[in-house]
């Protein structure tokens, strides 16, 4: 790797990229945490500098699914080629997978009782609620005067468009598309709605 010193190949075996790797990326959350982790270590211990380190992070976010994956990967393959990547890939994603199984199963067994079927009820309907309060207040300024025929035509359109069975991205683009033809100087700014009291 660019400024490193010729060792870096001998001493970042597979073994010891997993060790690290499996090490950083497992006690954090993943992402970004993980790769400052990683960074850290890694620089330290002669493996990288900040510039290969902003080079993954680069490469990371251009490819497709998990970053702190496609880094990890990246990571491998510079230190270790196809080894190095194959062992940073297993250690950032076996013990994952593995806690979240195991989880899985738990939370499917504990399913069963009663009282965790109570709260995970109590926390759906809770969810619930608060979307529609938040739905409410976007949408309350909008059934006033003028503005409540064209609500209703959006509104009939989703509605007509979800009982035919459209995903929610056409809904959601048709419904974009009918508020730029149909829209006027009548409807409410920002200002007016504050005005009103309608935004805290």
């Amino acid at each position: 790797m660019e400024g490193t010193t010729g060792e870096v190949r001998d001493t970042a075996s597979p073994r010891r990229i997993a060790w690290a790797v499996g090490r950083d990326v497992n006690r954090t959350l993943g992402g970004s945490a993980s790769m400052e982790l990683l960074r850290r270590s890694l620089v330290a211990r002669g493996w990288m500098n900040d510039r290969d380190h902003a080079l993954l992070v680069a490469v990371s976010r251009f490819t497709p699914g998990t970053n702190i994956l496609a880094y990890c990967v990246a990571l491998g393959w510079q230190l270790a080629q196809w080894r190095g990547a194959a062992a940073a890939l297993a250690a950032a994603s076996v013990p994952a997978s593995v806690l979240v199984a195991l989880l899985s199963a738990t939370l499917a067994s504990l399913h069963e009782l009663p009282l965790v079927r109570a709260i995970v009820a109590i926390a759906l309907i809770a969810a619930a609620v608060l979307v529609l309060a938040t739905a409410w207040n976007l949408l309350r300024p909008y059934l006033r005067g003028a503005n409540a025929a064209r609500t209703a035509v959006l509104a009939a359109v989703a509605v007509a468009l979800t009982m035919m069975g459209a995903t929610p991205i056409r809904i959601l683009l048709v419904a974009a598309v009918l508020g730029v033809v149909m829209a006027s100087p009548a409807a409410p700014t920002v200002p007016d709605v504050e005005r009103r009291g309608l935004i805290d």
